[in-house]
């Protein structure tokens, strides 16, 4: 059963345009995404879903896989299932083109918990241990049943310690507390399956796209880690990230 790796990479960032293709340490931000999921183990093939002929050109040109896809696509899921057909695999993994800090382990993980589980989808979880990240809504929580699978993704923080504040809802004995790390693997049939799922309210409540995968019933199996995520969203981000890759020649 082979794997398949895409990373979809848009010019179009509301807060920092064209940030897949800003330098950071010498190279642009999509190639160090790049860089880093072609050392994993499980994946067969790397693919780069650009939004326009200067992305893939680019990608091109550090000798990327690449293909063309519609600038319209609302996320990286709808991005990679309007291409599906193009691709070989029988499992894929979604990789932000603004993550240069991917964890390769962390990606093989996910692949090998999917041949564990048998399940449809799957992503990863770190466990939350700040009360300040518990109670902000950029950060999205995961509850999980006892055998990892993920019931729900709220940008509140759930589940709900009754007759305590949040600031004192971990390390009092309760259920733990999961953060969501955004990466997403995929069967072929859940990933085809995608465009026939009509959008939830739920879904749209939250501003989550895995909630319509929960509330259409798909099974979403969870890997524990310890990486944190280096997003780029920000001026602030792309700046942290420089000084992260100064720092370290290899963080």
């Amino acid at each position: 059963m082979s794997v398949t790796v895409a990373i979809p990479a848009r010019l179009a960032s509301s807060r920092l345009p064209r940030k897949v293709l800003l330098e950071l340490a010498g190279k642009p931000v999509v190639q160090h995404v790049w860089e880093r999921v072609r050392e994993m183990r499980l994946a067969a093939r790397v693919v780069i879903l650009a939004d326009g002929e200067e992305v893939a050109a680019a990608a091109r040109a550090f000798g990327a896989q690449t293909l063309l896809t519609d600038p319209a696509c609302p996320s990286g899921t709808a991005r990679l299932a309007s291409v599906a057909d193009q691709l070989s695999g029988d499992f894929f993994l979604n990789v932000q083109g603004d993550e240069p800090c991917i964890s390769p382990a962390l990606l093989d993980a996910l692949v090998a918990r999917w041949r564990e589980t048998a399940c449809e989808l799957v992503t990863a979880v770190a466990r939350l241990t700040d009360p300040a990240r518990l109670a902000n809504p950029n950060v999205v929580k995961v509850v999980r049943a006892e055998n990892g699978r993920a019931i729900y993704f709220s940008r509140s923080p759930v589940p709900h310690r009754r007759g305590l504040p949040v600031s004192k809802w971990l390390g009092t004995g309760g259920a733990p507390y999961w953060s969501h790390i955004g990466v997403y693997g995929y069967t072929r049939a859940t990933l085809e399956s995608y465009p026939r799922l009509l959008a939830t309210r739920i879904e749209q409540t939250e501003s989550l796209e895995q909630l319509r995968f929960i509330e259409h019933g798909k099974t979403f199996q969870t890997v524990e880690t310890d990486y944190h995520p280096v997003s780029i969203d920000t001026p602030e981000d792309l700046e942290n990230a420089r000084a992260l890759f100064t720092k370290n020649s290899r963080p």
